[in-house]
């Protein structure tokens, strides 16, 4: 797996916010828009940053009714 120095700034900034907000359990998941306010970067950028968060295996995506949510794995 990837270490953190490996990460674009913007997704060390969705990373440091997915901290911030305290999703770091499945039961503590945290929606794309939380993430998205927390960090401050536009939705795309945010989007585009936790899909790369996910194929590096820093986050993990929950799939839920309404939205999907995120928690941090590492």
């Amino acid at each position: 797996m990837a270490d953190e120095s490996s990460l674009s700034p913007n997704s060390k900034k969705v990373y440091e916010a997915i901290k911030k907000l305290g999703a770091t359990s499945e039961d503590k998941l945290k929606t794309a828009d939380d993430i998205m306010k927390a960090s401050g970067l536009g939705k795309a950028i945010a989007t585009g940053a936790l899909q790369d968060l996910l194929s590096k295996g820093f986050v993990k995506r929950v799939a839920r009714q309404k939205s999907a949510g995120y928690y941090i794995l590492k």
